[in-house]
């Protein structure tokens, strides 16, 4: 492998990473917080959801950064972060999720966070809604089935927006809103099991959040010109399994799944693909003139999660092979695969970078990108650290992609690699899947003094930001 210099990431091109509050504060019940989903999800994804929370679930302590965000900020400043894409948790701020007041403690806590990215130079970039409603707004009204939800997020937003609009610019209302389609608790606080779920209500709980989130837009928009909300969406390219024309139309189909989200907050209105769907499948949505009115104010970016692709075929023979990667589709037999599972694909994200431009014309932000493994602390020179050359190959061939998009076109703000600094696993909710640029002392057990050490990609990336790309290695 040689080295060559880099020059198609633009000058002003963001840098950083990106965490989540449920995977990474902790303090589940400190100063007036109230429960959220997570807080009874103490093995992720799929999961027992239990009715209080328990001993075992690792998010209740998280990595401790309620009380160690300055110290973290302080690392990521020193990797030279330009952005620091976080989470503010929703019960924190309306524990029960539909009081008329919020809680003033949580407010302060987001206070002193952006005072220490303020302090080094650190754009925030905020989710609203990042996989953690109020649990409440889930065992009482049924999550975001419930119309009623649209009203107790306006509300939400409308302290955040008045609180931090002069302080933040970039704002994604919903985390991955398509995942809801397949993790209806975790993405929707819907409480029904996802197999006796009606259709019909999953699609209404998407209206409503598509809805929410173009409300949260205009909100935005009003309050300060100044601020650019983004839609945020799992981006999975799906190939063909292979050149038969019935397997392209199953790719198209499943492709379409994914993209019906971003149609929506971009274009202000429901594709005619989805409207066959629902027509074929006698889903009836409850669509009321003023939701029409709201979703025509569209999203000023997209923003996205890239972890792997997918296939798709219309064999069955050979969709009986075995599902692959988090949302289905089979297995590529030309890629290889992470401990966990996850097809790894660079060039994917090339291919939906421009994918996403060419549908949608308007800017975009990698907001999640990364790789989960296991890490073993060893020490070099006298120094603990992670010798973890995968994930710096992984980072990196994963950028050299972005900048060949950027070279074809691509309207890119920014990158902010998926964490960057171990936290809780939102699918397995362990945090032996690592996945930062530094290791945190703590193991699945819950042992561990939750001391943070500097791996050996912690350097790389810093200086992959201080060359803006130039130190990329092509292979």
């Amino acid at each position: 492998m040689t080295s060559t210099p880099q020059t198609y990431f633009p000058d002003g091109f963001l840098w950083g990473g990106a965490t989540a509050a449920n995977q990474i504060e902790g303090a589940y019940a400190e100063d007036g917080k109230g429960l959220s989903i997570q807080d009874v999800m103490p093995k992720g994804i799929f999961g027992a959801i239990t009715d209080e929370p328990t001993a075992d679930n690792l998010k209740l302590e998280g990595i401790d950064f309620y009380h160690r965000y300055a110290a973290d900020i302080a690392l990521f400043a020193e990797m030279g972060f330009s952005v620091f894409r976080f989470s503010i948790a929703w019960s924190r701020i309306f524990p029960l999720g539909d009081e008329a007041e919020p809680n003033e403690a949580g407010l302060a806590f987001y206070d002193r966070v952006l005072d220490e990215l303020e302090r080094h130079g650190i754009e925030p970039l905020v989710t609203i809604s990042h996989y953690e409603t109020p649990l409440n707004l889930a065992r009482t009204y049924g999550g975001w089935v419930n119309r009623d939800l649209i009203g107790c997020y306006e509300r939400y937003v409308r302290v955040l927006f008045e609180r931090y609009g002069h302080r933040v610019k970039y704002w994604l209302t919903f985390n991955e809103i398509n995942s809801v389609l397949h993790v209806p608790f975790m993405s929707g606080a819907i409480p029904t099991p996802r197999e006796e779920l009606r259709e019909a209500d999953l699609y209404q709980a998407v209206h409503h959040e598509l809805v929410a989130s173009a409300l949260a837009t205009k909100i935005a928009h009003e309050t300060n010109p100044r601020i650019q909300v983004g839609c945020m969406v799992i981006a999975m390219p799906v190939y063909p399994l292979s050149p038969n024309p019935d397997d392209v139309v199953a790719a198209m189909d499943a492709d379409h799944a994914n993209l019906m989200f971003s149609d929506v907050h971009t274009r202000g209105t429901y594709p005619g693909y989805a409207l066959r769907l629902f027509r074929e499948r006698g889903i009836e949505l409850d669509i009321t003139d003023a939701d029409r009115e709201l979703l025509t104010n569209t999203v000023d970016f997209v923003s996205f999660s890239y972890y792997m692709s997918s296939c798709e075929t219309a064999d069955p023979a050979k969709k009986a092979a075995g599902e692959g990667n988090l949302m289905g589709g089979v297995p590529n037999p030309h890629l290889p695969a992470s401990q966990w599972g996850w097809q790894i694909d660079p060039q994917g994200l090339r291919v939906v970078l421009n994918q996403f431009w060419d549908r949608w014309q308007k800017p975009l932000f990698i907001v999640e990108n990364g790789l989960g493994a296991r890490d073993e602390l060893v020490e070099v020179d006298g120094i603990p650290t992670v010798v973890d050359d995968a994930r710096i190959a992984y980072l990196n061939d994963h950028l050299v992609q972005v900048g060949e998009a950027i070279a074809d076109g691509v309207n890119l703000l920014g990158y902010t690699t998926w964490g960057p600094i171990d936290l809780v696993s939102a699918s397995t909710a362990q945090l032996s899947k690592r996945y930062g640029f530094i290791y945190v002392d703590r193991n699945d057990d819950g042992s561990g003094t939750l001391a943070r050490y500097r791996k050996k990609s912690f350097a790389w990336f810093a200086e992959v930001i201080r060359t803006n790309g130039a130190s990329l290695v092509r292979s």
